[in-house]
């Protein structure tokens, strides 16, 4: 194929591809009302996940270089250092260190309450909105579903009052316009379901270092002087 033909039959490509786009895009209006509910869910599950990623990669940065240098403090015996280094950070972990940095002197059981106590708060802080996510990957496929009932009786209707033999026309366009919401719930909630998912295990690792953290600073509390 030369350079020729192959520009001569780029705008057709071009036309076909347009022609696609704006058949799916009648396609789905043809799913009728249900699509604004399915529509404004996929707009929240998408909001929801890049704003938990955000907050939940931020939080999953590497604690060792933190947890060097306020080792490196507190045994120097510079507990106001440490908490300051701890207040310039604005991860979980640090939070948690702080707290325990400024119970320094107490019982070490009472440290490592006040360590577990704020752990707790900043685990339900992660955790935020993760199940309104869940919510959408169970809730979209079946308002899909309930679409495509709606539109399945609209259909069985619609030929009912059809006089004379019914067209198969008819027939097949009622059933494809009420099978677009299934589909449509289907993809949001597959999507939504992997995207929480994915975000659990994220949260999960967050989890694992904050409890390896809150260790590893008992146990410097624990070590001779």
């Amino acid at each position: 194929m030369t350079f020729a033909q192959i520009v001569s039959e780029t705008p057709e490509e071009v036309v076909d591809t347009a022609q696609q786009t704006m058949s799916i895009w009648e396609l789905t209006l043809q799913g009728g009302p249900i699509m604004i509910p399915i529509a404004i869910l996929w707009v929240v599950a998408i909001y929801l996940f890049v704003e938990r990623w955000l907050t939940i990669n931020k939080a999953n940065e590497d604690p060792d270089p933190f947890m060097s240098k306020v080792k490196e403090l507190v045994l120097k015996g510079d507990i106001t250092g440490a908490k300051m280094l701890c207040a310039q950070s604005s991860t979980p972990i640090a939070r948690m260190i702080e707290k325990g940095v400024s119970r320094i002197g107490s019982p070490l059981k009472t440290i490592e309450a006040s360590i577990e106590n704020v752990g707790k708060i900043e685990i339900f802080k992660l955790e935020k909105n993760l199940p309104t996510l869940a919510t959408i990957a169970g809730s979209a496929p079946m308002i899909g579903f309930l679409g495509t009932v709606i539109g399945m009786v609209q259909a069985f209707i619609a030929i009912s009052q059809e006089e004379g033999s019914v067209s198969p026309k008819l027939l097949s366009s009622g059933i494809y316009t009420a099978m677009i919401t299934t589909v449509a719930g289907l993809i949001v909630g597959i999507i939504a379901y992997l995207a929480y998912n994915f975000l659990v295990s994220r949260v999960q690792k967050v989890i694992h270092k904050m409890e390896y953290t809150s260790i590893d600073f008992i146990d410097l509390l624990q070590e001779p002087r």
